[in-house]
């Protein structure tokens, strides 16, 4: 019998359990039983850390996650504790100083001059203040109260295009399963050529991957948040008889290993080469389970395990889009089913003005300089039809973003023209044609798989055209059209 979890260097001086013990549900048990005595939650913690599972997640809205990390740390923790945070601001200006509060109440919280590893979130990559975030963040780091940068729920998108602008990620914690396998495709492969790490949580679905659910009739009710919300991932995926056929195959695989259904889930998302470490999450004061999660280091799955859950996935349908769509666009794979409300409340990049000289026009400006020294907008509504202008990877009034990458640049581009037509009201659908203007033939598929991430369904009319130089060395420029629906 194993008697500790296995380890990984992320990182010089970040040694941490390949089993990170997660904290989301501080806030849940706080919800019912009121906020937890901060020394008591500190021996829950010791307990963990003295079975070798010393590495905690954790983020600024946890309930009081924070503070009970940071009273067991005060109290001597144990040699090698590791805490990683989040940040999940709300989309706006991200300076500097908001970036310096964010970090520095987490900092407060923990009790330390620095955190281990700070992982951040957005929820709309339309607003662009994410990067001037993760910027700040990066400084931050420099000064010493960051030790490692890491982002949550990231696309590879745009966690190629956050490297290509030179953030020094460390990590993505992103949602990874045997029901939901896209951390399997793009940013595991972004993971291959980078480095990038993952951190997977959800590896158990909220539950329903362990023997408990095996041959069980499709649940009618569902009081719990977390399975609410993975059940929306089982019913994406081909619903119940299709997830049945997952885990009787787990449960086979299982019993070959003398394990539970839950070590192969786990074991499976453990042995990706992405994969870091596996988010396993802890109700403090209650079962640790940490005898079943040491099993997970005592077998590993062989060849004829991987075709028998292979033969299982041909029977489900692919969680559709990237790690991190489900709270960004539909299906939204959230317990809530729907975040089309909060994401409407969330504050434009851009805001619309009247045209003075055209009634009824209304236009957006998105800050770049030579908008003012060449007298044009970013976009403008005429009717129903929006005109966006040539737009290029540009930050703010002038920086270049992800100088030399055109797939990155490409991917920051069509963010913007996005967030210029949710302006004016409209969005990605609305899109009747782009017009791209490239540098290097070379450049072309990674050009185009970026546009046909987000226009690959809508397909609108489209022209793309190899020019001898664009003004400021960029790789790549693109204006675009669109007709808004009644």
């Amino acid at each position: 019998m194993t008697t500790a979890p296995d380890r990984i260097t992320l990182a010089p001086g970040l040694d941490i359990s390949r089993v990170l013990t997660g904290l989301w549900q501080v806030a849940d048990i706080e919800r019912v039983s009121g906020e937890i005595d901060p020394d008591t939650g500190a021996g829950w913690l010791a307990a963990y850390a003295e079975q070798g599972f010393d590495t905690f997640d954790m983020a600024d809205h946890y309930g009081s996650a924070e503070i009970i990390a940071g009273r067991f740390l005060a109290g001597g923790g144990a040699s090698g504790a590791k805490v990683f945070t989040k940040w999940c601001p709300t989309p706006g200006p991200m300076t500097a100083d908001v970036v310096r509060r964010g970090v520095e109440e987490r900092l407060e919280r923990l009790g330390r001059p620095c955190v281990d590893l700070l992982q951040f979130h957005w929820w709309s990559f339309e607003h662009p203040a994410w990067l001037d975030a993760l910027h700040e963040m990066a400084r931050l780091r420099e000064d010493g109260l960051i030790g490692e940068i890491g982002v949550t729920n990231f696309d590879a998108a745009h966690a190629a295009l956050a490297l290509a602008d030179g953030i020094p990620l460390l990590t993505n914690q992103v949602s990874f399963s045997l029901v939901d396998r896209r951390a399997a495709g793009a940013l595991s492969a972004l993971s291959g050529k980078t480095g990038l790490r993952l951190l997977a949580y959800g590896t158990l679905c909220g539950g329903f991957l362990s023997e408990k659910w095996l041959g069980q009739p499709e649940p009618a009710t569902i009081p719990d948040w977390s399975k609410m919300k993975y059940k929306r991932f089982i019913d994406t995926a081909g619903g119940w008889e299709a997830f049945q056929g997952i885990l009787r195959a787990a449960s086979g695989i299982a019993a070959k290993h003398g394990v539970s259904v839950s070590n192969v889930a786990t074991r499976w998302v453990l042995e990706h080469p992405a994969v870091a470490g596996v988010i396993v999450g802890a109700r403090l004061g209650e079962a640790m389970h940490t005898g079943d999660n040491l099993k997970l280091f005592s077998f590993a799955l062989d060849a004829e395990d991987h075709a028998r859950l292979d033969a299982a996935f041909a029977a489900t349908q692919a969680i559709p889009g990237d790690c991190g769509d489900e709270y960004r666009r539909p299906p939204f794979l959230t317990a809530s089913g729907d975040l089309s409300h909060h994401l409407g409340t969330l504050p434009r990049a851009f805001d619309p003005a009247p045209v003075p000289h055209r009634d009824g026009a209304t236009r957006v400006l998105s800050g770049s300089e030579w908008e003012d020294i060449a007298g044009y907008c970013r976009a403008q509504k005429i009717g129903d039809r929006i005109l966006v202008s040539g737009t290029t990877a540009t930050a703010g009034t002038s920086r270049m973003v992800a100088p030399g990458d055109a797939g990155a640049q490409t991917t920051f581009v069509i963010d913007k023209i996005l967030a210029a037509l949710a302006a004016l009201g409209a969005n990605a659908e609305d899109v009747i044609r782009t017009r791209i203007y490239i540098t290097d033939e070379a450049d072309v598929q990674a050009i185009s798989e970026a546009h046909g991430r987000v226009f690959g369904a809508i397909k609108p009319a489209n022209t793309l055209v190899v020019v001898a130089g664009l003004i400021g060395g960029y790789n790549v420029e693109i204006e675009a059209e669109a007709l808004v629906r009644a």
